[in-house]
């Protein structure tokens, strides 16, 4: 089951309608404002979350009158992000796949939990990626391939303390049995040099930022 997740970061109306042109879903959430991106959009969700504080009050009204749409509304006040939560909704209906949209924004607290709230899928084998126009961020644990596609750079990051045996293949700058350790950036701005690259790892958790800009 693949499922879409617009929460409320930055989102482009234009490339979200584009991106789903191509990439067809099973379920579609919208998470609090991302509700709103869907709503203009013109792209119909089968579930809306949150708390409801940032979302224009006429498209929630209008969204709430569609008796096929499923709405959970949470008070402001609690432990976990509306995008934690959507997350967690989309994992109990069975997902394979997420993709999460709007997980990038100006808050810059939101945006680095969001990357963190990956772990979650990834400690249960269920795909996730957060995507904007420009980057596409994933975290692996294990051998990962990935194509180029339209994305000419490939970073990788270290989640975890440090991440050992990392080896690469496809990329211009390649990786072998290496230890790499936060508080350094020799994994930045990486290159394919072929159509799909392979990224390996021993032990940690590895962030994997495509980009195209």
């Amino acid at each position: 089951m693949k499922t879409l997740i617009v929460t409320g970061g930055s989102v482009d109306l234009a490339f979200l309608k584009s991106f789903i042109t191509c990439n067809a879903y099973d379920y579609i959430i919208g998470v609090d404002k991302g509700a709103q991106y869907l709503f203009e959009a013109g792209i119909q969700p089968n579930l809306i979350v949150g708390d409801f504080d940032s979302i224009s009050p006429i498209v929630i009204k209008e969204l709430t009158k569609d008796s096929r749409i499923k709405v959970n509304r949470f008070i402001a006040e609690k432990d976990e992000t509306d995008t934690h939560l959507a997350i967690m909704e989309a994992i109990d209906m069975g997902s394979t796949h997420i993709d999460l949209f709007g997980g990038i924004g100006t808050r810059i607290d939101h945006t680095i939990a969001n990357i963190h709230i990956l772990m979650i899928p990834l400690e249960k084998r269920i795909k996730c990626r957060i995507i904007n126009n420009n980057n596409i961020i994933s975290l692996i644990d294990k051998t990962t391939c990935f194509h180029r596609n339209d994305y000419k750079y490939i970073s990788l990051i270290p989640l975890t303390s440090t991440v050992t045996g990392i080896s690469t293949q496809g990329l211009k700058y390649e990786l072998n049995g290496y230890t790499m350790r936060q508080g350094i950036s020799i994994g930045i701005s990486n290159e394919f040099i072929k159509d799909k690259a392979t990224v390996s790892l021993t032990d940690g958790i590895l962030m994997v930022i495509r980009s195209r800009d």
